[in-house]
């Protein structure tokens, strides 16, 4: 029998931060690679890609026409920029920003798929506020990054991802964005938030090699927060791109989504019985990958980040290719740094 003046210490055990910890070291993960070869690499990347995209809720097997629509072209001086309409499923939709270098000097132009976090969408991206104004104040966390990459010359798509400014539902039009109540939706019909961004974002692509100017090979992408997921996850499962910047979001899932409150579009179900981040961010691999994080981040902290790139390493190690893999670790908080990213993706595309 429990005294009535023990009850307080009693009372800690109901909270359960302890089990929950248990419960996450007590799970063993089921499609880790545990080989030690290229070959049984290669092996086990085909099988955990599979894996993977049914966990993300699966693909369409066939795509609709993209039925590319112009909706406006901007002259911005240095480049010109255009907003266009592609069908991603059927009878679902997405506008996308296409940034276009005025300098002509190559026939077959570079690409950077540009993947936004969390805030008001693809406007925050390429320099414009949330009523399509130009910037003219603070460029935020975002920082105007593919603006910053047309004007490095590459041709930039910035797509508006699935929940946030244009995409929102109706009862959400005049604040916040629609993540919560989409996901919940897709979850319930066994699908996720991340598999359709996903896939969405690999129409991008489908959108970039019908384009006469762009070089299939020298296709990128670059993503920051919830774009950094976005960015990889696509890249993982889609080799038609050719290299990677992950802002803001390279972690482990221990350090990051299953410790800090994150918002619910992060989440996969059953994916961390399967995997840790690290095992399919190295689906990556052996591409060109560049992790970007700030010390000061909050949401995604250093030590995960570490922890992450030091479990890539021996993945691009394993393959003979370790300088493909790339980390800058600046003096920051969750935000884009692009001190060494723009230099790098300029030199892997």
């Amino acid at each position: 029998m429990v005294r009535e003046d023990d009850l307080s210490e009693v009372s800690i055990m109901w909270n359960p931060d302890d089990y929950l910890t248990f419960l996450y070291n007590s799970t063993s993960l089921t499609d880790r690679f545990q080989g030690g070869s290229q070959t049984e690499w290669h092996a086990w990347k085909q099988s955990f890609r599979e894996r993977f995209i049914q966990l993300l809720g699966g693909f369409p097997q066939q795509a609709p026409p993209l039925s590319v629509t112009l909706l406006e072209s901007v002259d911005c001086g240095t480049y010109r920029r255009e907003r266009i309409q592609i069908q991603t499923f059927e009878q679902l939709y997405m506008p996308i920003y296409v940034l276009i270098p005025k300098d002509a000097a190559e026939e077959k132009r570079r690409a950077v798929i540009a993947c936004h976090g969390h805030g008001y969408g693809s406007r925050d991206i390429v320099g414009l506020n949330p009523d399509g104004s130009d910037k003219t104040g603070e460029a935020g966390y975002q920082k105007n990054f593919a603006v910053e990459l047309v004007n490095r010359g590459f041709l930039v798509v910035a797509p508006e991802l699935l929940g946030f400014g244009d995409r929102k539902l109706v009862e959400n039009a005049k604040d916040g964005n629609s993540c919560n109540r989409i996901s919940s939706f897709l979850l319930a019909m066994g699908r996720t938030m991340a598999g359709y961004r996903v896939y969405e974002t690999m129409r991008c692509v489908d959108y970039l090699l019908e384009r006469n100017d762009v070089d299939a090979k020298r296709i990128g992408c670059m993503g920051i927060s919830g774009g950094g997921l976005v960015c990889s996850y696509t890249t993982a499962v889609d080799e038609r791109i050719s290299a990677a910047v992950v802002s803001g979001f390279a972690n482990t899932f221990q350090a990051s989504l299953l410790s800090i409150h994150h918002c619910i579009d992060n989440y996969v179900p059953g994916l961390s019985l399967a995997a840790e981040m690290p095992d399919v961010l190295s689906l990556i691999a052996p591409r060109p990958l560049l992790l970007e994080a700030g010390t000061r981040d909050r949401i995604f902290p250093e030590q995960g980040t570490l922890e992450a790139y030091e479990k890539l390493g021996s993945v691009y190690s394993l393959l003979d290719v370790k300088d493909r893999l790339a980390l800058d670790l600046f003096d920051g908080e969750h935000e884009i740094s692009g001190r060494v990213a723009y230099d790098w993706l300029d030199a892997q595309l």
